[in-house]
């Protein structure tokens, strides 16, 4: 039990800051995101000899965390995530944090998804598709339409700054 234990920690542990980094994203509020992260790293555990060494890890636990989610989802709905206070403290222009956070929330929770693991956590394509359990095709143009959402969303942003 013990060598299980240890295993688990060195594969699975690592990962968890990535995984509240989206959840945060795909949540309403933190405790929410912190849950999820919390029943995913349960669910990786009950089902950890499942796992098989030399895989992905980090997609595994992904995969588990957007299952959580949209098992969470189908009791009740997804809505709008604040950014949190700790995220915009980092950033050195904190308006255009705003604007980019608010843009990103207004995506549709599949947009959000394949940006968060493509561009943020930088999963491939392939990879993507097998966490959220899409084919390849579908990631591609979500990830297309989801950029083209955020540039529609922004340019007119960065154009009347730009103008002033």
């Amino acid at each position: 039990m013990a060598a299980r234990q240890d295993e688990f920690e060195r594969v699975a542990m690592p990962h968890t800051r990535s995984l509240l980094r989206v959840a945060r994203r795909l949540t309403s509020e933190t405790s929410r995101a912190e849950d999820l992260v919390q029943q995913t790293m349960l669910l990786a555990w009950r089902g950890f000899d499942q796992f098989r060494a030399g895989t992905n890890a980090r997609a595994w636990l992904f995969r588990i965390l957007f299952n959580a989610f949209h098992a969470e989802g189908r009791r009740t709905r997804a809505v709008v995530v604040p950014l949190d206070a700790r995220e915009i403290a980092a950033e050195t222009n904190l308006h255009r944090s705003v604007e980019i956070a608010e843009a990103l929330d207004s995506l549709a929770v599949e947009h959000r998804a394949v940006l968060m693991l493509g561009v943020v956590e930088g999963f491939t394509c392939k990879e993507t598709a097998q966490i959220l359990n899409v084919p390849i095709g579908t990631v591609m143009s979500r990830l297309s339409r989801a950029r083209e959402a955020l540039r529609a969303r922004l340019t007119p942003v960065c154009a009347t700054k730009g103008a002033s």
